[in-house]
């Protein structure tokens, strides 16, 4: 669990986000910033119990910085007003599918998947679908997956069939993705809890055939690439 401290912290910050005031309060965000690496070293190891390709991984692999990249936002705020750690083999930049936890009072919430896969590894995973499409919709109505995640994420999908695949394919919607992502709300509340591990751990094994099918595939496109 974590402390609520993590949640006062990043609220004051949206109130306050500018550099002054962060660099005044720099010893709690050092504080709160130590408490997530703690609690993401903790997560690593449970899900390194069922998905060995994260047992390696060190929190500073995983958690993202908490600057914002400015240069092409009309948004200058220089600070997120969250903290997110991605759990996936190679790490938090490497391009594969991994397990997501964000912290932000009022959206705190779990994820996974890829996002924004570069196109050759969005089309290995639409590849790995078509041909293998029972395989991956017996992943998605899963009654343990389904009891975390209700569907995969609609941002961005695309209204025909992607390029090189049949229009009239019986399951084209499940190829119109460009991110492949599930999400999950979690209420403030559990994350200051002695069961937010737990759940985190629970939902995160139910997460583990789906990403383990997008990885698969791209790991099969990488080899062909070697």
């Amino acid at each position: 669990m974590l402390n609520k401290n993590i949640l006062q912290f990043l609220s004051d910050l949206k109130e306050n986000n500018y550099k002054e005031w962060f660099h005044e309060n720099k010893p709690t965000y050092q504080k709160v910033k130590k408490e997530f690496e703690q609690f993401i070293a903790q997560i690593i190891v449970d899900i390194s119990q069922f998905d060995t390709s994260v047992k390696n991984l060190e929190p500073k692999h995983c958690i993202f910085r908490i600057n914002r990249d400015i240069r092409f936002s009309n948004d200058k705020s220089p600070y997120k007003t969250n903290f997110g750690g991605f759990i996936v083999p190679g790490g938090r930049n490497a391009g594969f599918a991994g397990y997501y936890i964000h912290i932000e009072p009022g959206n705190c919430f779990l994820a996974g998947g890829i996002y924004m896969p570069p196109p050759d590894r969005l089309k290995a995973v639409r590849t790995e679908i078509y041909e293998n499409t029972e395989d991956f919709k017996k992943i998605l109505n899963d009654k343990n997956f389904k009891k975390h995640f209700k569907e995969i994420s609609s941002e961005d999908q695309l209204k025909n069939a992607p390029k090189g695949f049949p229009k009239d394919f019986e399951d084209i919607d499940l190829l119109k993705h460009k991110h492949y992502t599930v999400m999950k709300p979690i209420e403030d509340s559990l994350i200051f809890s002695n069961k937010f591990a737990d759940e985190v751990n629970e939902t995160f094994m139910a997460l583990y055939p789906f990403n383990s099918f997008i990885n698969e595939a791209i790991n099969y496109q990488l080899s062909l690439n070697s």
